[in-house]
């Protein structure tokens, strides 16, 4: 279910038009994400009062993925979202414009397979598994795949949007499903005889990144760099003040202050742009080429522009 207070309509509307404040009035911008605190970058500028003291007034919105609402900067229905490499490929092939900026989060143990009434991933063959498509849940799984050497044939894939799996697993529909927290927690404490048979760990670091429209950020530079110094300071005081911070994201998702302040230490917030960001991008065209959904060439550095981020910190970007 979408969050309340900043729901993304079903059918968006066109395109936001450029700010244009009187001097000193903040300036306004949209934003766009999922709801688990792998995205509290997002959460904290809000919260902790980053994005105002950068003269920023800013919406968050949030939505059943990151990678699902990276796909509103399509057209310029927001400014900037907060998701997985994949998702965030898709969305450049379909719209230039859309292009990664920084790498916000290194997922280190987020992302699992977990399954009910099954033992190990040799159980799982003949199983049906749920992925969330075009997501960072499907970048995973094909992961899994290519790690293990498994047939894909061996699997039955049903397409589950994240917030759905505790659901479809308890229900039955599917015996397995491979998605990001905090769902494979939810699901381990709500139904029984459920395991996390492999951990993201032990396959592939996913990365989320934060999404601009070039073209909206290249006409509102201004505002393109208080956002990019408001993130930082944000992915700082994350850093430097753990606790409060995950107060902070517990606040603005309507979450538990201790669980959220337990799934946070299983991720690393970066905002930089390194060679571990290009080969995460380079494996997402990679992937989407193997399932034919490449619509055409593109390379890592047509998805990043590392322009903002240089611009905000230059040592953060060593590509």
């Amino acid at each position: 279910m979408l969050n309340r207070r900043s729901l993304i309509a079903a059918g968006a509307a066109a395109a936001l038009p450029m700010p244009a404040f009187a001097q000193g009035a903040p300036i306004r911008m949209t934003i766009a994400t999922g709801v688990d605190p792998s995205f509290a970058p997002y959460y904290v500028a809000r919260e902790g009062g980053f994005f105002q003291r950068n003269g920023l007034e800013v919406t968050v919105n949030t939505g059943p993925s990151g990678s699902a609402m990276i796909a509103f900067l399509v057209g310029n229905q927001i400014n900037s979202a907060y998701g997985a490499e994949q998702a965030g490929v898709s969305a450049h092939l379909v719209d230039p414009n859309v292009v990664a900026v920084a790498e916000g989060t290194a997922l280190l143990r987020w992302i699992s397979v977990l399954g009910r009434n099954v033992e190990n991933m040799e159980a799982l063959k003949g199983k049906r598994v749920g992925v969330a498509r075009g997501t960072g849940s499907e970048t995973f799984w094909l992961s899994v795949v290519s790690k293990l050497n498994l047939n894909p044939a061996d699997y039955t894939i049903v397409n589950v949007e994240a917030p759905e799996m505790v659901a479809a697993l308890e229900r039955g529909n599917i015996d397995a499903f491979a998605v990001w927290e905090p769902w494979p927690t939810r699901a381990m404490r709500a139904i029984p005889n459920t395991k996390i048979l492999l951990s993201n760990d032990q396959i592939q670091i996913v990365r989320n990144f934060v999404y601009m429209n070039k073209g909206w950020a290249e006409a509102n530079q201004d505002a393109t760099q208080r956002f990019m110094r408001a993130l930082i300071q944000a992915q700082e005081f994350i850093a430097s003040n753990p606790a409060e911070a995950a107060a902070q994201a517990a606040r603005f998702l309507r979450q538990d202050r201790a669980f959220i302040a337990e799934l946070m230490t299983k991720v690393e917030y970066k905002m930089n742009l390194t060679p571990d960001s290009v080969g995460n991008i380079q494996l997402a065209i990679d992937q989407l080429r193997g399932m034919n959904r490449l619509s055409r060439e593109v390379t890592p550095d047509q998805v990043i522009w590392k322009a903002p981020l240089a611009a905000a910190a230059a040592g953060r970007v060593t590509i």
